[in-house]
Parts: structure tokens; sequence; C-alpha cells
């Protein structure tokens, strides 16, 4: 089985991806930025992906009309990797309202590039056939989303059941997942070519939790 990563080719992406890069673009139009490109990525991450039931309905001018409906039975989860995820949750959440919401926080040493998580808000289980959507805006090395990967299958997902929403990823860590989580879908603005010594995707654009909360020096 071969990872499958999906790079989505969007006007509306590719504008919004060049502001978050650019190092002059202020805090709040950062935001904006990264909120941007997650609400498109969240449409092609689910076009496939949620059921739909038939049900009639009636219309002004006629007596019923056949139609699909999301299958309300369906149990999805969103699980944004803090703090960085935070920043694409809110207009994921605008297209997926019912959503329930698992943070995980993780936080890498500088010098070992090694993660470690220090907030763990899964529940003791979930159901294998929880549909699971990983925030997760940055993919350097690829230590933090498999670590995160872990945690959740440890739960009980199943990783035919996961995909991940990116901002910028890199080959190191698309080849730690797909090593270990081929199975997983990726929906992605774009791939760069390399990651520096110091863990950094390049060209990248920065540290996206520090520009995302404006605590970046």
């Amino acid at each position: 089985m071969q990872l499958k990563v999906y790079v989505k080719d969007h006007p509306l992406i590719r504008h919004w991806l060049t502001v978050a890069r650019d190092r002059y673009t202020p805090t709040p139009l950062f935001r904006t930025a990264i909120a941007e490109m997650s609400r498109w990525l969240t449409y092609e991450a689910i076009r496939d992906w949620l059921p739909t039931q038939a049900v009639m309905v009636e219309t002004p001018l006629t007596q019923s009309v056949e139609g699909q409906v999301i299958n309300p039975g369906i149990d999805l989860a969103i699980v944004p990797i803090l703090r960085a995820g935070l920043g694409m949750l809110e207009n994921c959440l605008t297209i997926l309202p019912g959503a329930k919401i698992y943070h995980l926080g993780l936080v890498r040493d500088e010098a070992t590039l090694q993660p470690s998580c220090y907030l763990d808000r899964l529940p003791h289980q979930l159901n294998p056939n929880t549909q699971v959507l990983i925030l997760e805006p940055m993919m350097a090395t690829g230590g933090s989303i498999i670590q995160a990967l872990d945690l959740i299958v440890a739960k009980g997902a199943d990783p035919n059941c996961i995909r991940v929403l990116n901002i910028i990823c890199a080959p190191p860590a698309l080849q730690k997942i797909g090593q270990s989580y081929p199975q997983i879908q990726i929906y992605s603005a774009m791939i760069d070519p390399e990651v520096s010594a110091q863990g950094w995707i390049l060209p990248g654009l920065g540290d996206a939790g520090d520009r995302t909360f404006g605590t970046d020096s």
C-alpha cells in the first residue's frame, strides 16, 4: 500500500499560501491565511469521505423529491495538534460543526528534534469506525505527526479512517508516515523540498504556531 498525498492546486490556496509565506505578513492576516487554506482543504478532504443517506423532502412547488443528506450517525472527530493546529480548527468546524474535538499538545525538543506530549485529551477508547481528521499545519521531520498517529491508533482508531489536513509538508515526514501508516490520506497545500539541520521546512513559512499567535520575536 502506498501513502496518498493530495496537493490541491486551487488559486485561492496558492494565494493564501503566498500570503502565509511572506515574512512581513502581520499576525491577523497570517491567521486568516491559515484559516482560509484550512477551509478549502477541508472541503477536499471530505469530498468522498462522509457517507450520505437518501431522504424525501417537499419543495415549495412539488410534493416530494429525493435528496441526499450527511448520515447523522457518523462518528467524526477532529484532532488539532497544539499549538499551531488551533489556527486550522475554526474554519474546519464551520464545515463540520457536529464533529467532536480532541486536543493533542506536542512540543519538539529543539536540540534533539524529538517530540513529547504535554496534553492528551483523546478519549480512553475510540470507536474503530470513527473518522478522524488531524489538523497539523507543518510536517517537517515527521516526529510529531507519527507520535500523534501512534496515540490515536493506540486508542482504537483505524488508520484507514484517518485523514490529515496540512499546510506544508516535507519529504522526511512523508517517508516516515508512508513507512508506518500508508493507509492514511494527507491533504496539503504544498510539499516543500527540504528540511534544515534545525528541523525547519525550507522554504516553509517559519514557526506556524508563533506566527498564528503573535509570539514570534
